[in-house]
Formats: structure tokens, sequence, C-alpha cells
């Protein structure tokens, strides 16, 4: 991946070069031209494009910030409603998520979510307790972090 970004980077300055404008606009233009050209030989290039990586980085970003207002909106129903009718719970999430790092970075997305928090992970990594403020059904709660998060964080690792 780190040669693809210097074969990258390198085409990008040699398009400002061969077309004698060093500006950010001829830095952009020769940065679409490598990444075409990525594209196109990617056969001879050794590993994947690291293109789809930065797509997938981005996914998982954005469904970061939509869960994150999306989750927003929800707590601030639950706590402004006349009479307000909490169900926290404490369930356990199944995860199939390998590396300590893939783990870390699944129970840091839970816990910087609105009305939720990773307490612990248990010894053998494959369940991480979650602490909701409201939980209606488990199974909805499983299903809705596997679709989210732990699916964007697989898509970023294969």
């Amino acid at each position: 991946m780190a040669f693809q970004i210097i074969v990258h980077l390198l085409i990008s300055v040699m398009w400002m070069f061969l077309s004698e404008t060093y500006t950010l606009n001829s830095f952009l233009i020769g940065f679409l031209i490598g990444a075409l050209l990525l594209t196109i030989l990617r056969r001879f290039i050794p590993g994947k494009l690291y293109l789809l990586r930065v797509y997938s980085i981005i996914k998982l970003i954005i469904i970061f910030l939509r869960e994150l207002i999306l989750s927003n909106i929800e707590i601030v129903k639950l706590v402004y409603q006349k009479e307000p009718s909490f169900e926290p719970g404490v369930f356990a999430y199944p995860t199939e998520l390998k590396s300590n790092w893939e783990l870390t970075l699944l129970a840091n997305l839970i816990t910087l979510t609105p009305g939720s928090l990773s307490v612990a992970i248990s010894e053998d990594n494959k369940t991480i307790f979650v602490h909701a403020m409201h939980v209606e059904s488990v199974e909805d709660e499983i299903r809705s972090i596997k679709d989210t998060f732990e699916a964007a964080i697989r898509e970023v690792t294969k």
C-alpha cells in the first residue's frame, strides 16, 4: 500500500513538472491521472488498490457520523419526554472481528455513540459487553451494530 501511495504522489508531482504549472489544480489533475493509471495498471502493482481502502475508511467515518447524529436525536427525545421510560440494559455482543485493533475500534465506536458504552471485552475476544441507555430488543441492537460498525470495519480490513 505504501508503494502505491508513493507512486501515486510521484505521478501527481511529475504531472505538475510536465505541465509546468505548480498550482493545486495542476496537482489535483495529476492526482486524478495517477488514480486512473493505478486503476488501469493494478495487476502489475502488488497488493490491493489502496484507493479502495481509502474509500472504505471514508465510508466508515460517514457511517459513524450518521449514527452519532441519529443517536443524539434519540437521546434528546428520551430525555425531554414528560414521563421518560428508559430501559437501560447490558447485553453481550458477539463479534466476528479477530485482531485487537479491530476490536478496539469497534469498542470505541460503540462508546463514542451517545447512549451506549462498551463495558468489557471477554477473555477470548469474541464478545463485547455493551451498556445501552435504552434497549427495546437485544437482537435489534446486535443487528444494528453488526450491520453498521462491524460491517464497515471488516470492509476496511479485508
